[in-house]
């Protein structure tokens, strides 16, 4: 029988939208693409022509690439890496002299200084070659020390930390605690003010890099009291601080070489100097380092699906059934293409929102989270249909190929390893709800107080008036458009003519805003409760973006003369399968099962169906659902372990 599990933090539905509400960005000062597109505005002009780094930074980058290239081949051996779940010493010293580490540190702070653009394809590369070194390259510098400290730090932590993280120190970002996931409102760990420092107590769950780390961002909550504001506080705290135990090294079904663990404070002190911005501001600084630092995952991505391509091109080549490869039979070049245009689709998704983060021109919030949804969505797909096109060798792990003298494809390691991504960084449904929300933010801007039940009918009537002048305006301008004239986006119109697509999509991001508008005059304050048709209206948004992207790469491509014509029928291709999910999507708004499933769900939880569970068994073992993380001394030895040590 299970133990009981431990006494949780309680808070209510509207006590923890206030808090992620507080912490969000709630302003636009800069133009979005994608905002633009959920409000049925197609703002090619703002992706076309597409963005281009400098000169220098590209010198740069591809300096970098190629050290990174040659160290990758000659040094990491990632069935190694895979063997031992770990990764070898050697490996880390050797990234550290390339200096990878401070890929995205100032080089006044002995960093390299990369853009966005080229550490994600630092990260791609990296990656290919072991995800676990991915993930700890990301995890050091997309959410660790450096970049909470480049966007909040004052001079003195920038210069007293970011030396150590662009060379020498690994870091970690904690703020997932054992019952405390996408819902910051319980958050345990606490951090009391005593002199000149606070005190930090409690545990910190799924700590990337927090097994080997140097320095950590923590997130604690600080407790109101005179002359301390309170609230959820990032610190930069010394992982050798007197009082931290990392309890458990924690193993997962893929990226076996991670280092995630358990982490217990008790009775940690951490200087105020050490506080990132002031009380109450580490929910806003966590969410903004990731608004930008969510391109990681996408990175590595477009790099597994890179790799996913070149492993079915040569195995559908090579094999062969009932007379000719396998590649040229329908069910598996369907397989194939997918893989291409994806791919391609996701590494122009991928580009324009890291060149648009260079240039900082645009708002890239929706962007970063669109390209990270559906680049880790897609990404596992590719990687399922790879280990389809490879059949029985697919399932078999690359150990056990090697060992009966084939050729060692890691392909089940590489769907267990992309499968994290869906989770990571804000699961699936978690980015749903957090696009959705960027999304309608124009309408709950002049009509949230209308279906707010705190607010006065003064307020309210105030609210209606606003929102009348905003419709008035808005919605005569999704009846027609650009995309219904035929001679549009004609600078896309080659050989093979792409213009049709960008009318597509500027036709349907007008009919996605009338849907939306639509749902929220249906169903006003219950909207946010429908979560299935939000997740739709993203979902559909993600598309659209993806095939804007794809179309702006193919032309930039041609243009530069590189892979013109390829690059067009890749886009072509990709738009094409991207257009029949965009037209099941639009009918599943309306026709769907949501509701059955609601009251399906009922039934399960009020335990209806429990005779559906009789006849099998549960090899489950005892213990409570969610581990004990009450604050105390720890009892167990410490799992830490420096590369290096």
């Amino acid at each position: 029988m299970s133990a009981p599990t431990t006494q949780r933090t309680t808070v209510t539905e509207r006590e923890a939208r206030q808090v992620a509400e507080a912490a969000r960005e709630q302003d636009w000062h800069k133009p979005s693409f994608a905002k633009e597109l959920f409000l049925g505005r197609f703002r090619l002009d703002l992706i076309h022509p597409h963005p281009l780094p400098d000169a220098e930074s590209v010198r740069r980058g591809e300096e970098f690439l190629a050290k990174l290239r040659a160290f990758c081949e000659s040094t990491v051996d990632s069935a190694r890496i895979e063997r031992e779940a770990r990764i070898p010493d050697e490996v880390i010293t050797g990234l550290k002299e390339l200096g990878a580490l401070g890929m995205k540190i100032d080089p006044k702070y002995g960093g390299l200084g990369l853009t966005q653009l080229y550490y994600n394809k630092a990260l791609a590369l990296a990656g290919s070659a072991s995800p676990a070194i991915g993930a700890l390259l990301s995890a050091h510098q997309s959410i660790g020390v450096p970049q909470p400290l480049k966007m909040f730090g004052t001079q003195e932590q920038k210069d007293a930390f970011l030396p150590r993280c662009a060379r020498t120190d690994i870091s970690a970002f904690l703020l997932t605690e054992p019952d405390v996931g996408s819902d910051p409102a319980r958050l345990a760990t606490t951090a009391v003010p005593d002199g000149d420092d606070y005190v930090l107590d409690g545990v910190k769950l799924w700590t990337t890099n927090g097994v080997v780390a140097d320095l950590l961002v923590v997130m604690a909550r600080v407790p109101k009291s005179e002359g301390h504001k309170g609230g959820i506080t990032a610190f930069v705290v010394e992982a050798t601080a007197e009082g931290i135990t990392v309890e458990n090294r924690n193993a997962f079904m893929g990226l076996r070489g991670i280092e995630n663990g358990v982490t217990r404070f008790h009775q940690v002190r951490v200087p105020a100097a050490n506080r990132i911005g002031p009380e109450g501001a580490g929910l806003k600084i966590a969410l903004t380092t990731l608004n930008t630092g969510r391109l990681s995952l996408p990175a590595m991505c477009a790099g597994a699906g890179k790799w996913c391509l070149k492993i079915a091109r040569e195995w559908a080549a090579e094999r062969e059934q009932w007379g000719k490869p396998v590649a040229l039979h329908e069910a598996v070049g369907s397989k194939i293409s997918f893989i291409a245009a994806t791919t391609f689709a996701l590494e122009a998704v991928l580009d324009l929102s890291s060149q648009m983060a260079d240039e900082d021109r645009n708002d890239i919030r929706i962007e970063a989270a669109l390209a990270k949804l559906y680049g880790s969505e897609m990404a596992w797909l590719m990687a399922d249909e790879l280990v389809q096109i490879r059949g029985g060798r697919g399932y078999e792990t690359a150990e056990s190929l090697k060992a009966r003298g084939e050729r060692a494809v890691p392909a089940e390691q590489m769907l267990r390893d992309l499968r994290i991504n869906r989770i990571f960084e804000g699961s699936t449904e978690i980015m749903h709800l957090l696009i959705a929300r960027e999304a309608v933010d124009a309408h709950l801007s002049v009509a949230g107080d209308l279906i707010d039940p705190d607010k006065t009918l003064s307020d309210k009537a105030k609210a209606g008036a606003n929102a009348g002048v905003f419709y008035a305006k808005w919605l005569p301008k999704l009846v027609a458009g650009p995309g219904q004239l035929p001679s549009s986006y004609g600078e896309f119109k080659r050989e093979v003519d792409l213009s049709g697509h960008l009318r597509y999509v500027e036709r349907h991001a007008r009919k996605l805003a009338r849907s939306t508008f639509y749902a929220m005059s249906r169903w006003q304050g219950r909207m946010e409760t429908k979560q299935g048709f939000l997740g739709r209206i993203v979902d559909i948004g993600a598309e659209l973006f993806a095939m804007s992207a794809a179309c702006v790469r193919a032309e930039r491509l041609r243009g530069e003369g590189e892979h013109g014509r390829e690059a067009y029928q890749l886009a072509d291709a990709f738009c094409r399968q991207a257009r029949i999910r965009v037209e099941e999507l639009f009918g599943r708004l309306w026709a769907n099962t949501d509701d059955i499933d609601g009251k399906v769900v009922k039934g399960v939880l009020g335990g209806a169906y429990t005779w559906l569970e009789e006849g099998v068994i549960d090899p489950s073992g005892d213990g409570p659902w969610i581990a004990d993380a009450t604050p105390g001394p720890s009892a167990r030895t410490n799992e830490r372990r420096p590369f290096g040590a």
